[in-house]
């Protein structure tokens, strides 16, 4: 599997640079990528040191493509694919384009629409626009919600858990990233813009059956950027099961530095009613090349006492160039008796076996690495 994959990898990379250089004037074909590495040491009730991918950005090879139709509309596509660079295999459970595989069409006066893989507003409201350490690697981020509903994970995506509902509306991925999904984004509206996307669950014999709709809404003018989702989930497990899930969160620019914040609330409808909360407030602020940024996130099931997990945490990074840049971070996760899925705590990523206990559940994480795009 792995070698086809990485035989995929070079025969897409080898058609784009052949269409790059075949483009005509009114067409053009991107390639890009991030390539992020890093050490981690993470102390709990027992040590541990390892390298991974992806601390600041995940990392990525992608595809971008545009082609000009003329009266004002144009095609795009974007294929996408996960990696790991620590050990070089591939992410989302070895899905060739496992990010986003995508096309659509976009015109000044309509919009724009897509079919395919693609992003929910709920990566979008928990990702870097909206959070000081975006939805996933190092430090604080956003990625410490969820564990709801008996294992639901509306920002890490399907592939966090296999326990229902967490199937989501995709067999990997989904509420972040949905399958089958057609999406709709208008044109700006003094600077609102609203949207949907439905994803086609493609169950047998279940019309219903992991299907997911989103709506969502998003306003930025000067210094200010909100935005408002709502996410109805199907999943299929022991019977049909459904989550709601509502987001709003918000970023204000102050001279060179942001203020974040954002409210995350899971209402799950199936008889246990096993709710959940999360919500964050952080910032950063650049001088010249140097970034820092802090953050607090909290985690709050609702399915019964001493379950809450906090983190707070900073980071610091430092642009060798602008596609290179080195960062650190250090977080502590604050995690009570019962917080999360099986009594041991929350994290950004699942925690190993041993590296917590019912009487020792606190992570501290220390982090140092490097950054590059292309």
């Amino acid at each position: 599997m792995h070698k086809l994959i990485r035989v995929s990898f070079a025969l897409a990379a080898a058609l784009a640079v052949s269409g790059t250089r075949a483009q005509t004037s009114n067409g053009s074909v991107t390639i890009y990528g991030i390539v992020d590495a890093y050490v981690q040491s993470v102390r709990g009730d027992a040590s541990l040191v390892r390298v991974q991918s992806g601390g600041l950005s995940s990392s990525r090879f992608g595809l971008r493509g545009t082609e000009d139709l003329g009266s004002g509309l144009h095609a795009f596509y974007t294929l996408e694919a996960g990696l790991n660079a620590d050990d070089g295999s591939a992410a989302f459970g070895g899905l060739l384009f496992g990010r986003q595989a995508l096309v659509g069409l976009a015109s000044g006066s309509f919009g724009q629409i897509s079919l395919g893989r693609q992003y929910s507003s709920l990566h979008t409201a928990t990702a870097i626009d909206f959070s000081a350490f975006g939805n996933a690697g190092v430090g604080p981020n956003t990625a410490v919600i969820g564990g709801f509903a008996g294992g639901y994970e509306p920002v890490r995506g399907a592939a966090a858990t296999s326990t229902p509902p967490a199937a989501g509306a995709t067999g990997n991925g989904g509420p972040a990233r949905v399958n089958n999904s057609v999406r709709y984004e208008s044109p700006g509206f003094a600077g609102l813009r609203v949207g949907a996307l439905y994803g086609a669950g493609e169950v047998a014999n279940n019309t219903s059956g992991q299907r997911l709709v989103d709506l969502f809404a998003r306003y930025t003018a000067g210094a200010v950027d909100v935005i408002a989702s709502r996410i109805s989930d199907n999943a299929v497990g022991a019977g049909s099961t459904n989550a709601t899930t509502t987001t709003v969160a918000t970023a204000l620019a102050l001279g060179d530095g942001h203020v974040y914040a954002g409210f995350l609330n899971v209402d799950d409808h199936r008889p246990a009613n096993q709710d959940g909360r999360g919500y964050w407030l952080g910032g950063d602020y650049r001088m010249g090349r140097h970034l820092v940024r802090a953050q607090y996130v909290a985690n709050d099931p609702q399915s019964g006492n001493a379950d809450r997990t906090q983190a707070f945490g900073v980071g610091y990074q430092y642009d060798l160039s602008k596609r290179t840049a080195l960062y650190g971070s250090l977080t502590r996760f604050a995690n009570q008796a019962n917080a999360g899925t099986g009594g041991l705590g929350r994290w950004t990523t699942a925690i190993p076996t041993g590296l917590t206990s019912a009487g020792s559940n606190d992570l501290t994480e220390l982090a140092a690495g490097i950054r590059h795009s292309f």
